[in-house]
């Protein structure tokens, strides 16, 4: 029985040894385990607690790391579900990697420390090069989002022509129709809070699976750019969507992608504000009572004083999109939000629509003052 460090953490360490940034979050920062010639009683017997569903994955009983039995997949079905897997004491290490989609994420650290490197990974880190390891690659379309997520996380990485002709071939062929909105969006979302964004989807259209996946986008260079920026003003995840979301065909196109996409609801109701409120944004608040039912109207229908935080990042998805400063925005708001409508109901007597009226002339009141 041997214990191996396997993937993405022996990826980043060669990466930090060679000099290259890599910058933690996520799981990046644990190890994962591959363990050769052992059976899941023998783990068991070792304190290991199993905790995987399809294939035998296993809890360290000390250090909580995930360690899994070395094992091999055939491919059954069409779908990246469609294996069987099988895990035994005869599996080697080679076989277990050779399963893996890129050769950076196929070495392994043995007890010592030296690395096993049997597809050439150490080689296309030096080159800055994606690579696919093997005819294996067109068995799971998964491994097409990975790697469109991987150019975004190594921006100065190539993609190997075979392998983009490869991934291409798998669109082409269907096998990437068997993708579950599920799965698509935890790579989308992985994907764009990568330091590129815009490399992930630059390469799915590449490859064709951004037709398939999203036919209601129209990403375009203004679009990418808008999405780099907002990584590199450190943006959350829903800013981040609902830039990209801007890039919709139209309005209906939007909903029929969001009703499809299994995103969370923060980043499907950012998409939606920014596309109702973006031009009404634009026009940024004037000075003077003339505008300030225009601007109370919108703040309403941003729902701004339950949601402040909510406001915050559709201000910040238009700076990212069209250089929006938004202090002004931010001013009214504030202004909205200072008026005691508690203190106005009660001037204004026991009528609904009197109350109503009251506060928001009070708040149209602060906003033109603002």
């Amino acid at each position: 029985m041997k214990a191996y460090v396997v993937g993405g953490w022996v990826r980043d360490r060669l990466l930090e040894r060679m000099g290259y940034p890599v910058r933690h979050g996520d799981r990046r920062g644990d190890r994962d385990w591959v363990v050769v010639g052992a059976t899941p009683e023998e783990m068991v017997a070792q304190g290991y607690q199993p905790v995987g569903r399809d294939f035998p994955v296993f809890l360290h009983p000390q250090t909580r790391e995930e360690t899994a039995l070395a094992r091999t997949e055939r491919k059954t079905a069409p779908g990246y579900r469609g294996f069987v897997v099988h895990a035994a004491p005869d599996v080697t290490l080679e076989q277990d990697l050779a399963r893996r989609d890129l050769t950076i994420n196929a070495m392994a650290f043995d007890a010592a420390g030296a690395v096993i490197d049997p597809y050439g990974g150490v080689a296309d880190l030096h080159a800055r090069v994606l690579r696919h390891i093997g005819p294996a690659f067109v068995e799971d379309p998964v491994r097409i989002l990975r790697l469109a997520r991987f150019a975004a996380r190594f921006a100065d990485f190539s993609i190997a022509p075979e392998t983009l002709a490869l991934a291409r071939a798998m669109v082409a062929g269907g096998e990437a129709d068997a993708l579950v909105p599920e799965r698509v969006w935890q790579e989308i979302a992985r994907g764009l809070m990568e330091d590129r964004p815009a490399r992930m989807f630059e390469v799915l259209a590449a490859t064709g699976l951004l037709t398939r996946i999203a036919p209601e986008l129209v990403p375009t260079d203004d679009v990418l750019a808008a999405l780099d920026r907002a990584a590199a003003a450190a943006a959350p995840l829903a800013v981040r969507f609902a830039v990209l979301a801007s890039c919709a065909r139209s309005g209906e196109a939007l909903r029929a992608w969001l009703g499809r996409l299994r995103a969370d609801a923060d980043s499907i109701q950012l998409a939606r504000l920014l596309h109702d409120l973006r031009s009404d944004l634009r026009a940024e608040p004037a000075r003077g009572e003339g505008d300030a039912g225009r601007v109370l109207g919108v703040l309403e229908r941003a729902d701004v004083l339950r949601r402040p935080e909510r406001f915050a990042r559709l201000l910040e998805a238009m700076h990212a999109l069209d250089g929006l400063d938004g202090g002004r925005w931010r001013a009214v708001a504030a202004a909205a939000a200072s008026v005691d409508a508690g203190a106005v109901a009660a001037k204004a007597g026991p009528d609904a629509r009197a109350i109503a009226a009251a506060i928001a002339a009070a708040r149209r009141g602060a906003i033109a003052a603002a």
